[in-house]
């Protein structure tokens, strides 16, 4: 099993900068591909960002591109997402997601893909 924990949520305003922090542990056999989703009140859940298990590549939804940025430590078994220029739309409930080893062959932006959560940490960013 695996644990992610987010921190680093809260509330923020408009054009300000946050950066979460998910700290995975437990037993794997390998980094995993990292990812970011949220979900806003009222919304479906939705990818935000994935890293891949060597942090060589990246992805991010239009949404947030040019002002949110993934990078991970294999080290310290963290994956950060530094969030910057900050919109009141950007506020959700953000959740860590993680695909151990062996890999899914499903799309790195599907949910489907992760088989491991946390349990998700808010950000509000107000006008």
């Amino acid at each position: 099993q695996v644990q992610l924990i987010e921190s680093g949520g809260g509330l923020v305003q408009a054009g300000g900068s946050l950066r979460l922090s998910c700290a995975a542990s437990g037993r794997t056999s390998g980094p995993g591909r990292m990812a970011w989703f949220r979900r806003a009140p009222g919304k479906e859940r939705e990818f935000v960002s994935t890293i891949s298990p060597n942090g060589g590549n990246t992805d991010y939804a239009d949404s947030v591109k040019g002002r949110f940025t993934i990078s991970r430590d294999n080290a310290q078994n963290t994956v950060y997402l530094q969030m910057n220029s900050l919109k009141p739309e950007d506020t959700a409930v953000y959740y860590c997601a993680a695909d151990m080893p062996p890999y899914s062959e499903l799309g790195s932006r599907s949910a489907d893909r992760y088989d491991f959560w946390g349990q998700g940490t808010q950000v509000t960013v107000s006008s």
